[in-house]
């Protein structure tokens, strides 16, 4: 079966044979590594649209390679890991999803760089992050189309609170929340950590609604999805969940909590320096003195 990537990295040799450069070169241009470019036109690495638009630049293709790039349904070829994969394809089908989330942002609210942070704890190599954060964003697209999907989400506090990469990606994060939480078919609510008698579920949790009204639970483990379709256990969890969301703060009140918190992260970076200002300002108090000899007349 030929595929979009192999048909893309067909079009990508055509033009670099006939620029006369061989893939080493071709990388060296861009720049990225050979293996980036020998993948790409094998068809076996789904290529990101910064590296489409600088082949065009480099091979003068007046811009072909990016048009194309913008033109192809890449989600049916993004890799996810085995495990997850039935839950990547229930999101590209689902037609309404709830879900409540600890410890970290859902996948299909993180921002580019929040997610290749997170990826990079545990993944050595940049490559690797790189094509986990493509397929985890491939994700997101038809909820944020318009008519996409129905997506309610229950944060804890503790997914606002959680750094992650740094001061400046976990306020882009925010503000992301904050964009997204305006679309008509998306709604961000949070549960404030002061809220101790609040009936928290023990992990994240998704409701997943199909187009044939066929409606399954998904939690995880550590490394493993869990997927149920017992209507009694769909209707337990679906229970906890609403009185959850009826506990949480209104979207509007969250809004409000998630803008706080994306303050405090603007200021981080100045609140460290001053408090490195004041140590050594106390440093150097704190040194012992000792008399300076003047000269003799």
């Amino acid at each position: 079966m030929t595929t979009n990537a192999v048909l893309f990295g067909e079009l990508l040799r055509h033009f670099r044979e006939g620029a006369l450069l061989t893939q080493e070169a071709l990388a060296r241009a861009i720049p990225c590594d050979r293996s980036l470019v020998a993948r790409v036109e094998a068809g076996t690495r789904v290529p990101q649209e910064p590296f489409a638009k600088k082949c065009d630049e480099v091979l003068c293709t007046g811009g072909a390679l990016g048009r194309l790039w913008g033109r192809v349904d890449w989600y049916p070829q993004v890799e996810h890991p085995d495990w997850f994969e039935r839950r990547a394809k229930m999101d590209a089908e689902a037609v309404a999803l709830r879900a409540y989330q600890t410890q970290v942002m859902p996948g299909l609210l993180q921002t580019p760089d929040y997610a290749a942070a997170l990826f990079a704890r545990r993944l050595p190599h940049p490559v690797d992050v790189e094509e986990r954060v493509r397929a985890r964003l491939s994700r997101q697209q038809r909820f944020y189309a318009e008519g996409g999907p129905y997506y309610v989400v229950v944060l804890d506090e503790t997914c606002l609170r959680h750094m992650v990469g740094g001061p400046e990606i976990m306020r882009g994060q925010c503000a992301h929340l904050l964009r997204v939480g305006k679309l008509p078919n998306i709604r961000v609510q949070v549960v404030p950590l002061d809220q101790p008698g609040v009936d928290r579920p023990d992990t994240s949790l998704s409701l997943i609604r199909l187009p044939d009204g066929h409606e399954w639970v998904y939690s995880e483990s550590l490394d493993r999805g869990h997927f149920s379709d017992d209507p009694s256990v769909f209707l337990a969890h679906s229970q906890t969940y609403d009185v959850l969301r009826a506990d949480a703060l209104s979207a509007a009140d969250s809004a409000a909590l998630i803008s706080d918190v994306m303050e405090g992260y603007g200021h981080d970076d100045l609140d460290q320096e001053q408090l490195q200002r004041s140590q050594r300002r106390r440093l150097h108090r704190s040194k012992p003195r000792f008399p300076r000899r003047r000269p003799r007349p």
